[in-house]
């Protein structure tokens, strides 16, 4: 088989197959995965072919930065307002249901969109557009909660997450080239497409979960799936009496719960980052391809080859982000869900000046990779630490709020850095200085976000304690 290039490849792709079966548990879970990686890929892809296309959008449109920005903008904003009532429908209708009409919602609009003839007619598109494409943060969560036990969950947030990565090169590189090459009204409706295939494949292989079907660890040993409740019964953690709940939380109104999962400390530091996060991260989407034109002289099509290599190393970081964090607190460290993710924000800083600095893309290059990477693996040990300290009755109630915050930062990231670019650009609207001076100033947020981070750690064991010791009185 060593002379044979096609019986190697077979081989290596059997092997990732193996390998990826084996790591989430068999093929049912992988299959669960997948799905829902699909789902993440699908919203991604959307919002990185906009930053793909944004000469041709520019061009064809006559737009300025700030305008480009809004296109995104508005997508975030009315995600933001959706989101909450989604997040009541999801503690209280079956999920998969909801998922699948909000993918056949999201194509609809993609449609409208690729057959937009004015910049105000696109806009619009983009506004409901967001508004549907808010139905998978709350759903996503929920069912994540109720397939997986609390000591794998940031280890597979890390596999389907690692679809937002790759939906976001896929738009990047794919989007980017067929609007190149075609137009991208081409680049919109190939994603149509998709999102069409994808809801038949919902419909048909994802299951119903049963609600709190994982449930805590209890008293079991120290597994791989109960290590984080066994840690912290290990020590003696109490769980605080003043949040604790006695009824049933499904009975909740809107208000309520948000008041409920405000008070709990360790969400909201959660909350905090993660908004922060999403909006350098919005911002570095929307000008990504832009700055890296500006900056260092390459043409969209030679934009490949580097996009590819940030992008593995993205890939690589969210992989191992949650995974490291699991390791970790296996090993007793109960606040490794907060730990890491600091120290990945914190990295993504340091490696992001040097390479916003130079104007050299071979120097830069890893630079951008480390950050990259180290950017993406914050995420899966931030989601899944939300889920632990939230009862599972609440956890769309709860995502909504987190996802309505995040949402209004990836709409404000967008305006912001197309505003600061025009402001600060000294060589007018083509220019890198002002996308520059944009970039380095939105660094300050992430180092901030280490800070809270590493503040917030000391609440994280009470909380999961009062999550688990909320849930003990069976509900009805």
């Amino acid at each position: 088989m060593s002379g044979q290039p096609g019986g190697l490849v077979r081989a290596a792709v059997a092997w990732a197959a193996r390998w990826l079966t084996g790591a989430v548990g068999g093929p049912a879970r992988f299959q669960v995965i997948a799905v829902l990686a699909c789902v993440l890929a699908l919203d991604a892809a959307d919002k990185g072919t906009v930053g793909a296309v944004a000469v041709e959008l520019k061009e064809s449109l006559g737009i300025s930065n700030t305008e480009l920005g809004s296109l995104t903008a508005v997508s975030s904003a009315s995600a933001a307002l959706a989101v909450i009532p989604l997040g009541v429908l999801t503690d209280r209708v079956r999920r998969v249901r909801l998922l699948t009409a909000g993918v056949v919602l999201w194509v609809l609009a993609m449609l409208a969109g690729g057959l937009a003839d004015s910049y105000e007619w696109l806009l619009l598109s983009r506004l409901a557009l967001g508004a549907v494409s808010a139905t998978a943060g709350p759903t996503l969560s929920s069912l994540i909660g109720d397939f997986f036990p609390p000591g794998e969950r940031a280890r597979v947030y890390g596999f389907i997450l690692s679809g937002e990565m790759l939906g976001a090169g896929f738009g990047l590189l794919v989007g980017g080239n067929l609007a190149h090459l075609l137009s991208w009204r081409a680049a919109f409706f190939l994603l149509a497409l998709f999102g069409t295939l994808l809801t038949i494949v919902i419909a048909r292989k994802l299951p119903e979960p049963a609600r709190g079907g994982q449930g805590r660890g209890g008293g079991a040993p120290p597994g791989r799936s109960d290590a984080v409740h066994f840690a912290i019964q290990g020590r003696g953690v109490e769980p605080d009496p003043a949040l604790t709940l006695r009824r049933d939380p499904t009975r909740m109104s809107m208000w309520e719960a948000a008041l409920y999962v405000l008070r709990i400390r360790t969400n909201v530091v959660l909350i905090s980052a993660s908004a922060i996060g999403y909006f350098f991260f919005a911002g570095l989407r929307g000008f990504g391809v832009l700055f890296l034109d500006r900056q260092y002289g390459l043409a969209a099509a030679a934009v490949t080859g580097p996009a590819v290599l940030v992008g593995l190393g993205a890939l690589a970081g969210v992989l191992s982000g949650g995974r490291i964090a699991d390791h970790l607190i296996r090993r007793g460290r109960l606040g490794a869900r907060m730990t890491v993710p600091a120290l990945a924000y914190l990295n993504t800083a340091v490696f992001f000046v040097p390479a916003l600095l130079t104007t050299s893309t071979a120097t830069a290059l890893p630079f951008f990779l480390v950050a990259a990477a180290s950017l993406a693996a914050a995420n899966p040990p931030l989601d899944a630490a939300r889920l632990d300290v939230v009862h599972f009755r609440l956890w769309g109630r709860a995502e909504s709020i987190r996802t309505f915050l995040r949402m209004a930062a990836e709409a404000a990231a967008p305006v912001t850095f197309g505003f600061l670019a025009d402001l600060l650009g000294s060589g007018g609207a083509g220019g890198a200085q002002g996308l520059q001076y944009a970039f380095l100033i939105m660094l300050a947020p992430l180092v901030a976000n280490a800070i809270i981070l590493l503040h917030g750690r000391r609440s994280y064991p009470r909380d999961v304690a009062t999550a688990t010791a909320s849930e003990r009185p069976r509900v009805r």
